[in-house]
């Protein structure tokens, strides 16, 4: 039996060539080190997920950057009133290319919700995205870059995932260090894994497929 088709090849191939634009130009301007923020890591996972139609690979990063992302969001209509993390994006001396790239933070949440609609949720994804930030925000603290950036790289990325604070310019202050990386590592699930994970599960039905693609058997569970 042939298997349904639930994503357009048109936007497979589309997406596939905003990655194939975005990954080498990030890697030369910016150093390998920023795809370790986890908005680069969902989108990087969402490739595969849409080309294996994988519930679980949609999932995992649907339920961990849906809410920070549409934070971005917020921030971004209100003209980077909310957080200022958009601030970036109304700089004229940045070229409209490179702000065009770094838009995928406010589409990409609403493809993984579309995805997750489209495919099912997998309800073992709070927990794996739990596990995978966990040790994101560890690597990033103890060998990433931390701020400021090298006068003889300014683009390097530093400060990743905010390991450090939120600013790119120096270190916070506010905590010792270690304390400002455990309440990272325990409240992110708790403010933003958590409540996306609890939100998807009523909504979309919940998969346990023992495969990574395929027409993967939804059936209704609770956790």
């Amino acid at each position: 039996m042939t298997r349904r088709t639930r994503i357009p090849l048109a936007l497979k191939l589309a997406f596939t060539l905003f990655v194939a634009i975005l990954v080498p130009y990030y890697w030369v301007n910016y150093s390998a080190w920023n795809f370790l923020f986890f908005c680069d890591l969902a989108l990087l996972m969402t490739l595969p997920a849409l080309w294996l139609e994988s519930s679980l690979l949609m999932s995992i990063p649907a339920v961990g950057l849906a809410l920070p992302q549409l934070l971005w969001v917020g921030d971004f209509l209100t003209g980077s009133r909310i957080t200022t993390m958009t601030s970036y994006m109304f700089d004229p001396k940045l070229p409209l290319f490179v702000r065009g790239l770094s838009g995928f933070h406010g589409w990409l949440p609403f493809l993984l919700v579309w995805g997750v609609w489209r495919l099912g949720y997998d309800r073992r994804a709070f927990a794996i995205w739990t596990a995978i930030s966990t040790v994101v925000l560890l690597v990033c603290y103890f060998l990433a870059p931390a701020p400021p950036a090298p006068a003889s790289n300014p683009n390097l990325a530093v400060n990743i995932n905010y390991v450090y604070g939120t600013s790119y310019e120096k270190p916070q202050t506010l905590m010792p260090p270690w304390l400002w990386l455990t309440t990272m590592i325990v409240g992110f699930p708790i403010v933003f894994y958590l409540p996306a994970h609890l939100t998807f599960r009523p909504l979309f039905a919940t998969t346990t497929a023992a495969g990574l693609g395929g027409e993967n058997e939804k059936v209704a569970l609770d956790l």
